[in-house]
């Protein structure tokens, strides 16, 4: 797989964002970050990317671009899907994945995102919209007690569930909005506070 100067640094990035955040960047964020002028630039290197087999591009996905050199040592699973779980409202105090809480399951190409979902979450409010996670999204969860600051997470605080980006300060734990209109989470030291997990990915129905 040869790959133009360009090309190569726009897979670096997307492998840099999906190392970091969980999550691929958007087209924008693409644009944005290398400067292009057109709003059709990322587009148009992210289709000549996958057309070399650097990526897979998939529409159904907000964030619908999948690097395939990070699956290169994994068992290949062409094909396969897995039934999990998807998570509609949370209620108050309950473990996130009890039976009261899903919707159904749904069947998922396992190959889809990385690290592989646990389950999906259907995302309820606006807190996240500039990072590209919208109301009535299904956002794809690796369970896990551990994030690094910078990604995306699934935290439950007091028994109340939310989805918003994990911040360490100074020692502190800070829940980031993405979205000016939400104020921003600041855990205390009496809350009662753990990461459900990791955002790997965002669905949408088109």
């Amino acid at each position: 797989m040869k790959l133009s100067r360009r090309q190569g640094e726009i897979l670096d990035y997307i492998q840099a964002r999906v190392a970091s955040d969980g999550l691929p960047p958007t087209r924008a964020e693409i644009n944005r970050h290398f400067g292009f002028s057109s709003p059709n630039a990322a587009q148009s290197h992210l289709r000549a990317l996958e057309k070399k087999g650097a990526i897979r591009l998939n529409p159904r996905l907000a964030r619908g671009i999948v690097p395939l050199g990070a699956r290169e040592n994994e068992p290949a699973r062409a094909g396969m899907s897995a039934g999990i779980p998807l998570i509609g409202r949370v209620a108050a105090g309950q473990p996130l994945l009890a039976i009261e809480n899903r919707e159904r399951m749904v069947e998922l190409d396992s190959q889809l995102f990385q690290p592989r979902p646990d389950y999906l979450l259907r995302v309820s409010g606006n807190s996240m919209i500039e990072a590209g996670i919208l109301d009535g999204d299904l956002l794809a969860v690796h369970r896990t007690p551990d994030a690094r600051s910078g990604q995306i997470v699934v935290a439950r605080i007091n028994d109340e569930v939310t989805v918003k980006r994990l911040r360490r300060e100074s020692g502190r734990i800070v829940l980031e909005a993405a979205n000016p209109e939400f104020d921003n989470i600041h855990v205390a030291a009496g809350d009662d506070f753990a990461l459900e997990g990791l955002a790997v990915g965002v669905m949408r129905d088109l």
